[in-house]
């Protein structure tokens, strides 16, 4: 007969810990992987790192003499069928001073047709200092078969540019677009129901 005492019962735990803490390890390290992005984003819209501009809720209290040239570029992903342009394709203001201009999309395709698009600007040390109030890249934009859709973009360029050592001899800014397909999958069950196929019955 054979008598059993607490010490297997403590393996049993130190193993039921272990494998625990590793389950959690791993999930952390996925939400991490998934985190990864969106916290990079957060980091270069706060910081201008990289030429990503700035969201603002207020337009600037203080407009200077001096003046800057903005340019703007548009782009679309060979994955996205669509006509993307700028309408303006250059704009002097004063610097501080509120502009508002304009870009254009046409879906080509035959179906509906989400994008989303990733801007930057140059020279990279202006990102800090180009602020956006309005702009269609803040969400998911949705055309529709043949759709055209104007599309507006509303900035100033924060005075404090012509302070810093770096930026101060700016002249020219350029604002780029690229849009991106974006693609929101429905549910397995509402595929199923799409194409005509029945749902199980419970």
């Amino acid at each position: 007969m054979t008598v059993s005492n607490g010490n297997d019962k403590v393996s049993d735990r130190r193993n039921l810990g272990v494998a625990t803490a590793c389950v959690v390890f791993v999930g952390a390290m996925v939400g991490m992987a998934y985190a990864a992005v969106p916290l990079y984003q957060l980091f270069c819209q706060v910081t201008g790192y990289g030429g990503t501009t700035q969201r603002v809720e207020q337009v600037s209290d203080v407009v200077l003499d001096r003046t800057i040239t903005v340019t703007f570029d548009a782009n679309a992903s060979p994955g996205l069928n669509w006509d993307f342009k700028a309408v303006d394709k250059k704009v002097t203001p004063r610097i501080g001073e509120t502009v508002q201009i304009t870009y254009t999309a046409t879906n080509n395709s035959s179906k509906p047709v989400s994008g989303e698009a990733i801007f930057n600007v140059t020279p990279g040390e202006a990102g800090a200092y180009f602020n956006k109030v309005q702009c269609f890249c803040f969400t998911k934009t949705t055309l529709q078969p043949g759709e055209t859709l104007e599309m507006p973009v509303v900035f100033f360029v924060d005075p404090a540019i012509v302070e810093a050592e770096e930026t101060k001899g700016i002249g020219t800014i350029t604002l780029s677009y690229t849009f991106y397909p974006r693609d929101d999958q429905a549910p397995v069950a509402a595929l199923a129901v799409e194409e005509g196929k029945e749902q199980p019955k419970l």
